[in-house]
């Protein structure tokens, strides 16, 4: 821990901001407060935080990454406040690592390359053949619909107008989310020599579609 922390200094800074009572509220009022509203790229709490790390430019990235621990960790604080719950077997702490974002033990990792030089590279084991960044990116897409959609528990209140535009536009968001994820997936699954009728089959896309799909690349962004 102190040798990241000396390597790592903004990760002191982050730790020492999120710790301040002026932080939670800044991330309480970005949220809408108790009229919740989709976040924007121009985030306050994101942007917030990006200045005091001394990293103007980082607001926006952070207010597009719905799959990461700090917005976990702003989504149980305005949970609270909301005095909501998270979804079943939801652990309502602040500070608690999803078990994917929790970093891998050396035993794991080298467990990890045993069984996949055993495979030997056939392509029969996704850790193999996907690479490390596309299984990220298809993670942080399901986590960021999953996040969206945990934020529309106890929407139900105000007038018609503004429930009706909350559900609508996070649904649409989580939507288009799952959209991508599901052409990242194909993507990785049919360049990792599955056939493109066993993908459309699982999809439940057409097999033209999908063709049509990888042919403008929409799955390697």
């Amino acid at each position: 821990m102190g040798r990241d922390a000396a390597i790592f200094p903004e990760v002191v800074a982050v730790a020492q901001a999120l710790l301040e009572p002026a932080m939670a509220e800044v991330a309480w009022q970005a949220s809408g407060g108790m009229r919740p509203r989709v976040r924007g790229a121009d985030d306050a709490f994101c942007y917030r935080l990006g200045e005091r790390v001394g990293r103007t430019w980082l607001g926006p990235e952070l207010a597009a990454d719905h799959g990461s621990p700090l917005n976990g960790w702003k989504g149980a604080i305005v949970r609270a406040r909301r005095h909501e719950t998270g979804p079943p077997g939801w652990r309502e702490d602040s500070w608690h690592l999803k078990r994917e974002q929790q970093p891998a033990t050396m035993a794991g990792q080298l467990r990890v390359m045993a069984a996949e030089a055993q495979s030997g590279g056939s392509g029969t084991r996704w850790r193999t053949t996907v690479s490390a960044e596309q299984r990220f990116r298809i993670t942080q897409l399901v986590d960021e619909a999953r996040e969206q959609l945990a934020e529309l528990r106890g929407v139900h209140s105000g007038t018609t107008a503004e429930v009706a535009r909350t559900l609508l536009e996070r649904l649409s968001h989580s939507a288009d989310l799952i959209d991508h994820a599901l052409v990242h997936t194909a993507a990785a699954a049919v360049a990792s020599g599955v056939t493109l009728e066993e993908v459309a089959q699982w999809s439940r896309l057409p097999a033209e579609e999908l063709a049509a799909v990888f042919a403008l690349g929409e799955g390697e962004d």
